[in-house]
């Protein structure tokens, strides 16, 4: 196994490890990223087979780069955004490893800096950046483990239709992955049941802008904090068919049976929280109070975008939301796919430093670790509410690279001062007086 010295080792060949390449070659900082797989990784083999990202080719990218081949207004297919990155890691010259994955990152004994080991050997690094971002672990909750003759899969794991067995398919979990593989299966031909949790409902677009651009002149990309009570709530939006508005009365309305939050298993029984009428509810309030907020601002401002009076216009509730089901019995409904919909946490079981909250969560301000010399990008949150998107943790990855950058000035400081400073003149009566 070999050993080598770098001084800034950034671990995941993501968006956010490519974009932190980018910004540390710009300092000049010597730095090596590691990717267990491929670039993009996640996109390429963690994704569906019909994904598209959630946000115009204009908006979700790089400063640097257009997304080739493709409309500005179209969304990109998710191999689309993986040779993306690809290509834009070639146009920089990052210093990627492939096929190498991180097992332990350790503090040196009796100097700065860290002892990463990996599968090709040891590495020592001043500076360790984790740029995994937040889809690390799938989230699939033990409600039904014991379910039999069920088959049960992650979002993450979930490719098409056909790789399901023949039956109907519960998929649990609301936001944008939830209701578009809910859609897909459900025009495929079988019958599904879909959880509806709290979420966000933003119009895909509104008097000829699409949501990201409303969020932007709106200032809404640029919150601190998500609102009390909200930071993991779900944003159901979806770039699929060129990009609409999640309508769940819609999706009702396809043959899809709505239900609550799943609650509890019990003897082939999953049971749903009566919530589904008040997600509902909340989530058309999401969508109302954006359009109220769009059209006050365009009265300020004066701008010339054509009136939409129907986008405010709410159809009956499907009779699934009015008289909802609460159980549900999987072999009488012949369910024998469930898919999980139900997100991601954090792994960093690899990275022992003093860098994390009593529920592993990592303690850091703007991706700056309370452990010096430890960074993290790519975290929901991690300065604003765009952070995680792809244009947002490219910004996120420039705060970053601007603090080595000053940590690196400290270092390299060399003078040394080797008396006091002279004592200041002693001032006479008369100079105080001004005479």
């Amino acid at each position: 196994m070999s050993s080598s010295e770098i001084e800034v080792l950034v671990i995941g060949a993501g968006q956010a490890g490519v974009a932190m390449s980018e910004h540390l070659s710009a300092i000049g900082a010597p730095h090596l990223v590691l990717e267990r797989g491929r670039i993009a990784e996640r996109w390429r083999s963690e994704r569906w087979d019909s994904l598209v990202a959630n946000g115009p080719a204009w908006h979700d990218r790089f400063p640097g780069l257009d997304f080739p081949g493709i409309s500005p207004d179209a969304f990109p297919t998710k191999d689309q955004v993986a040779d993306y990155f690809a290509a834009y890691a070639d146009r920089i010259a990052a210093p990627i490893r492939c096929g190498t994955e991180v097992t332990s990152v350790r503090k040196l004994d009796g100097r700065p800096g860290f002892r990463v080991e990996t599968t090709s050997g040891t590495i020592d690094a001043r500076y360790v950046v984790a740029a995994t971002g937040p889809f690390q672990k799938p989230v699939i909750p033990p409600l039904a483990a014991e379910a039999r003759g069920v088959q049960q899969l992650h979002s993450s794991g979930y490719r098409n239709p056909g790789q399901l067995p023949a039956g109907a398919v519960l998929v649990v979990g609301a936001g944008s992955s939830g209701v578009q593989i809910a859609a897909e299966i459900r025009a495929s031909g079988r019958e599904v049941c879909l959880a509806v949790g709290p979420h966000d409902r933003p119009p895909r677009a509104y008097r000829g802008r699409d949501f990201v651009w409303w969020l932007g002149v709106l200032g809404k990309w640029d919150a601190v904090t998500p609102p009390q009570g909200a930071e993991h709530v779900t944003i159901a939006v979806s770039g699929a068919r060129g990009g609409h508005t999640v309508d769940f009365r819609e999706l009702a309305a396809s043959g899809i049976t709505l239900v609550g939050r799943a609650s509890a298993y019990e003897d082939g029984v999953l049971r749903f929280a009566p919530d589904l009428a008040t997600n509902i509810a909340n989530g058309d309030a999401n969508y109302l109070s954006l359009l109220a907020e769009a059209d006050a601002y365009v009265e300020r401002n004066g701008l010339d975008l054509p009136e939409e009076p129907e986008a405010h216009v709410l159809g009956p509730d499907p009779e699934c939301v009015t008289s909802p089901v609460l159980e549900l019995d999987l072999a009488e409904a012949g369910v024998t796919s469930i898919i999980w919909a139900t997100g991601f946490v954090a792994d960093y079981s690899w990275l022992h430093v003093d860098a994390f909250d009593e529920r592993g969560r990592p303690r850091h301000r703007r991706g700056v670790s309370e452990e010096p010399g430890i960074y993290f990008l790519g975290l929901p949150w991690q300065s604003r509410r765009g952070s995680s998107f792809i244009w947002g943790v490219w910004h996120d990855a420039k705060y970053i690279a601007d603090h080595i950058a000053i940590q690196r000035g400290y270092l390299a400081h060399t003078s040394v001062r080797t008396s006091a400073p002279a004592d200041p003149p002693m001032m006479s009566d008369t100079t105080l007086s001004g005479r």
